[in-house]
């Protein structure tokens, strides 16, 4: 298909067919298995997703797409294309236990990846080609957390596969990629109010690189001396900043916070 790539839609065609492949094998997709493709563009991805799914279904945002890719695949019965913003789609529509394998626009890596993460139909494997730099935050340990990385790894294990150069997209992006694999969890890393847990990993991100007790007591508007009581309620120290909190870190702190009656 001979259609230029659209910088509105944050688009750089992926040409290496192994690291094509490497999507494909990071999905662990399966011939009973219904493919979610987020962005199928000019089809690349696409083609190998049908030799090896039942069924896939690639949702594209970019109308000047949708009618090419019909044509194209117009033999390819399990293939299904949808004019839609991801976004938006509705993901009840698709079987449980589906899976996800897509070249995604950088713009729309933390949005697509909560919405998958908290939908009421989950994905179970996602396999996301996107910006590196955003790869290494998700998959981050305790030192360089943010809430990118705890709204991913509390709900699912993520791991980088590989680096994708820029010299093989067309045209290529101003940066590196990655391909990160992202397995949901059975259950989140423990169980919460998620209203209440974000917004406190929220305030204690929320003034960057600052201490806890004065990013939670400006963000959940405490006294600091209830902030002092909750983090060594939690077994915190005092001069403890967000970045450096694991996942059993926040789960006492949240748990303390339900206890002081502060969220």
């Amino acid at each position: 298909m001979k259609i230029k790539a659209n910088k509105a839609f944050g688009q750089h065609w992926l040409r290496d067919k192994t690291a094509l492949f490497d999507v494909l094998t990071a999905a662990e997709i399966t011939k009973n298995d219904t493919v979610l493709e987020v962005g199928p563009g000019l089809g690349t991805l696409t083609e190998i997703l049908s030799e090896s799914a039942k069924e896939v279904i690639a949702v594209e945002a970019d109308t000047k797409l949708v009618g090419p890719l019909r044509v194209q695949f117009f033999q390819k019965p399990n293939v299904t294309f949808v004019e839609a913003d991801i976004l938006k789609f509705d993901l009840t529509t698709l079987p449980s236990q589906y899976k996800v394998a897509a070249n995604i626009p950088y713009y729309l890596t933390s949005n697509l990846i909560r919405t998958l993460l908290e939908a009421s139909n989950p994905p179970q494997v996602m396999a996301l080609l996107i910006q590196k730099e955003v790869a290494e935050r998700i998959t981050a340990k305790p030192g360089q957390m943010s809430v990118l990385a705890f709204s991913v790894q509390y709900y699912a294990a993520a791991q980088i596969i590989r680096v994708v150069g820029k010299e093989l997209f067309d045209p290529p992006p101003k940066v590196e990629s990655a391909i990160i694999q992202i397995i949901r969890r059975p259950q989140p890393a423990f169980e919460a109010d998620n209203e209440k847990l974000f917004k406190l990993v929220k305030a204690g991100f929320g003034e960057k690189r600052k201490m806890l007790r004065n990013s939670l007591a400006g963000g959940l508007q405490l006294e600091t001396n209830q902030v002092e009581g909750l983090l060594k309620e939690s077994g915190l120290s005092a001069t403890a900043r967000a970045q450096e909190l694991s996942l059993d870190d926040w789960h006492r702190l949240y748990s303390s916070s339900l206890a002081l009656q502060v969220l």
